[in-house]
Protein backbone atom coordinates (compact mmCIF):
# COMPACT_ATOMS: atom_id res chain seq x y z
CA UNK A 1 0.00 0.00 0.00
CA UNK A 2 1.46 3.10 -0.51
CA UNK A 3 2.09 5.73 2.04
CA UNK A 4 -0.67 7.80 1.59
CA UNK A 5 -3.21 5.01 1.99
CA UNK A 6 -1.43 4.16 4.97
CA UNK A 7 -2.20 7.78 6.33
CA UNK A 8 -5.84 7.34 5.43
CA UNK A 9 -6.09 4.56 7.14
CA UNK A 10 -4.00 5.74 10.40
CA UNK A 11 -6.27 9.16 10.63
CA UNK A 12 -10.02 7.02 10.00
CA UNK A 13 -8.60 4.75 12.58
CA UNK A 14 -7.39 7.34 15.14
CA UNK A 15 -10.45 9.37 14.66
CA UNK A 16 -12.81 6.45 15.07
CA UNK A 17 -11.40 6.11 18.73
CA UNK A 18 -11.19 9.71 19.34
CA UNK A 19 -14.94 10.85 18.86
CA UNK A 20 -17.19 10.47 21.75
CA UNK A 21 -19.90 9.11 20.04
CA UNK A 22 -21.96 8.36 24.03
CA UNK A 23 -21.26 11.94 24.06
CA UNK A 24 -22.83 13.26 21.59
CA UNK A 25 -25.63 10.90 21.58
CA UNK A 26 -26.37 12.67 24.99
CA UNK A 27 -27.16 16.31 22.99
CA UNK A 28 -29.39 14.73 20.93
CA UNK A 29 -33.41 15.53 21.64
CA UNK A 30 -35.73 13.93 19.28
CA UNK A 31 -36.32 10.65 18.20
CA UNK A 32 -35.48 11.43 14.05
CA UNK A 33 -31.90 12.64 15.29
CA UNK A 34 -31.13 9.81 17.00
CA UNK A 35 -32.25 7.09 14.43
CA UNK A 36 -29.99 9.44 11.68
CA UNK A 37 -26.95 9.98 14.58
CA UNK A 38 -26.82 5.76 14.64
CA UNK A 39 -26.81 5.30 10.99
CA UNK A 40 -23.74 7.84 10.74
CA UNK A 41 -22.41 6.17 13.57
CA UNK A 42 -22.82 2.63 11.35
CA UNK A 43 -21.64 4.19 7.81
CA UNK A 44 -18.74 5.23 9.79
CA UNK A 45 -17.83 2.40 11.44
CA UNK A 46 -18.16 -0.03 8.69
CA UNK A 47 -15.86 2.65 6.42
CA UNK A 48 -13.54 2.91 9.37
CA UNK A 49 -13.64 -1.25 8.83
CA UNK A 50 -13.58 -1.62 5.73
CA UNK A 51 -10.24 0.81 5.49
CA UNK A 52 -8.24 -0.71 8.12
CA UNK A 53 -8.96 -4.33 6.77
CA UNK A 54 -9.40 -4.27 3.14
CA UNK A 55 -6.72 -1.22 2.64
CA UNK A 56 -4.30 -1.38 5.29
CA UNK A 57 -2.96 -4.68 4.06
CA UNK A 58 0.07 -4.72 1.42
CA UNK A 59 -1.21 -6.81 -1.79
CA UNK A 60 0.51 -10.05 -1.87
CA UNK A 61 3.33 -10.50 -4.66
CA UNK A 62 2.21 -12.24 -7.99
CA UNK A 63 3.84 -15.85 -8.53
CA UNK A 64 4.83 -15.00 -12.16
CA UNK A 65 6.48 -18.76 -12.09
CA UNK A 66 3.36 -20.28 -11.03
CA UNK A 67 1.36 -18.58 -14.28
CA UNK A 68 4.56 -19.61 -16.63
CA UNK A 69 4.04 -22.88 -15.90
CA UNK A 70 0.03 -22.74 -16.91
CA UNK A 71 -0.20 -20.68 -19.54
CA UNK A 72 3.11 -19.90 -20.92
CA UNK A 73 6.08 -17.54 -20.57
CA UNK A 74 5.91 -15.41 -23.68
CA UNK A 75 2.22 -14.27 -22.31
CA UNK A 76 2.90 -13.78 -18.88
CA UNK A 77 6.07 -12.38 -19.59
CA UNK A 78 4.28 -9.62 -21.75
CA UNK A 79 1.79 -8.79 -18.32
CA UNK A 80 4.65 -9.13 -16.07
CA UNK A 81 5.98 -6.18 -17.88
CA UNK A 82 3.27 -4.29 -18.43
CA UNK A 83 2.33 -4.76 -14.81
CA UNK A 84 6.40 -3.23 -13.57
CA UNK A 85 5.58 -0.29 -16.13
CA UNK A 86 2.48 0.78 -14.16
CA UNK A 87 2.94 3.31 -11.95
CA UNK A 88 1.15 4.39 -9.51
CA UNK A 89 1.74 8.18 -8.73
CA UNK A 90 2.55 9.38 -4.63
CA UNK A 91 0.12 11.02 -3.28
CA UNK A 92 1.17 14.85 -2.30
CA UNK A 93 -1.73 16.49 -0.01
CA UNK A 94 -1.66 20.22 -1.44
CA UNK A 95 -4.96 20.91 0.53
CA UNK A 96 -3.63 20.45 3.87
CA UNK A 97 -1.25 23.20 4.02
CA UNK A 98 -3.61 25.67 2.13
CA UNK A 99 -6.57 25.07 5.22
CA UNK A 100 -3.86 24.58 8.39
CA UNK A 101 -3.14 28.13 9.18
CA UNK A 102 -7.31 28.68 8.80
CA UNK A 103 -7.37 25.84 10.99
CA UNK A 104 -5.01 27.20 13.65
CA UNK A 105 -6.86 30.58 13.80
CA UNK A 106 -10.28 28.93 14.03
CA UNK A 107 -8.98 27.05 17.40
CA UNK A 108 -7.19 30.13 18.78
CA UNK A 109 -10.49 31.71 17.90
CA UNK A 110 -12.57 29.04 19.56
CA UNK A 111 -9.66 28.74 23.22
CA UNK A 112 -10.64 32.83 23.08
CA UNK A 113 -14.06 32.44 22.86
CA UNK A 114 -14.03 28.82 25.22
CA UNK A 115 -12.00 31.65 27.98
CA UNK A 116 -14.60 34.48 27.54
CA UNK A 117 -17.25 32.45 27.90
CA UNK A 118 -15.70 30.79 31.24
CA UNK A 119 -15.40 34.36 32.46
CA UNK A 120 -19.33 35.38 31.51
CA UNK A 121 -20.03 32.47 32.72
CA UNK A 122 -18.33 32.91 36.39
CA UNK A 123 -20.07 36.69 36.50
CA UNK A 124 -23.28 35.30 35.61
CA UNK A 125 -22.84 32.68 38.49
CA UNK A 126 -21.65 35.96 41.15
CA UNK A 127 -25.21 37.87 39.30
CA UNK A 128 -27.26 34.22 40.12
CA UNK A 129 -25.62 34.41 43.67
CA UNK A 130 -26.34 38.21 44.35
CA UNK A 131 -30.21 37.81 43.24
CA UNK A 132 -30.68 34.92 45.71
CA UNK A 133 -28.98 36.83 48.18
CA UNK A 134 -31.39 39.63 47.59
CA UNK A 135 -34.19 37.33 47.39
CA UNK A 136 -33.61 35.46 51.02
CA UNK A 137 -32.91 39.28 52.76
CA UNK A 138 -36.94 40.38 50.91
CA UNK A 139 -35.69 43.38 48.75
CA UNK A 140 -39.30 45.28 49.57
CA UNK A 141 -37.44 45.72 53.50
CA UNK A 142 -34.07 46.36 52.50
CA UNK A 143 -33.20 50.08 53.13
CA UNK A 144 -31.17 52.45 50.18
CA UNK A 145 -28.13 52.11 52.79
CA UNK A 146 -28.01 48.53 52.89
CA UNK A 147 -29.08 48.39 48.94
CA UNK A 148 -25.69 50.96 48.32
CA UNK A 149 -24.01 48.71 50.66
CA UNK A 150 -23.61 46.16 48.35
CA UNK A 151 -23.07 48.41 45.17
CA UNK A 152 -20.93 51.32 45.82
CA UNK A 153 -20.56 52.30 42.67
CA UNK A 154 -23.99 52.99 41.93
CA UNK A 155 -24.26 55.10 45.10
CA UNK A 156 -20.99 56.75 43.68
CA UNK A 157 -23.32 57.65 40.18
CA UNK A 158 -26.39 58.65 42.32
CA UNK A 159 -24.23 60.93 44.18
CA UNK A 160 -22.53 62.40 41.56
CA UNK A 161 -26.04 62.75 39.40
CA UNK A 162 -27.24 65.11 42.32
CA UNK A 163 -23.69 66.83 42.50
CA UNK A 164 -24.08 67.77 39.04
CA UNK A 165 -27.83 68.11 39.83
CA UNK A 166 -28.23 66.39 36.92
CA UNK A 167 -32.10 64.74 37.15
CA UNK A 168 -32.86 62.53 34.72
CA UNK A 169 -35.02 65.50 32.69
Amino acid sequence: MSGAGKKVVDVAFKAGRTIDWEGMAKLLVSDEARKEFATLRRAFDEVNTQLQTKFSQEPEPIDWEYYRKGIGSRLVDMYKQAYDEVKIPKYVDNVTPQYKPKFDALLVELKEAEESSLKESERLEKEIAEVQELKQKKLSTMTADEYFEKHPELKKKFDDEIRNDYWGY
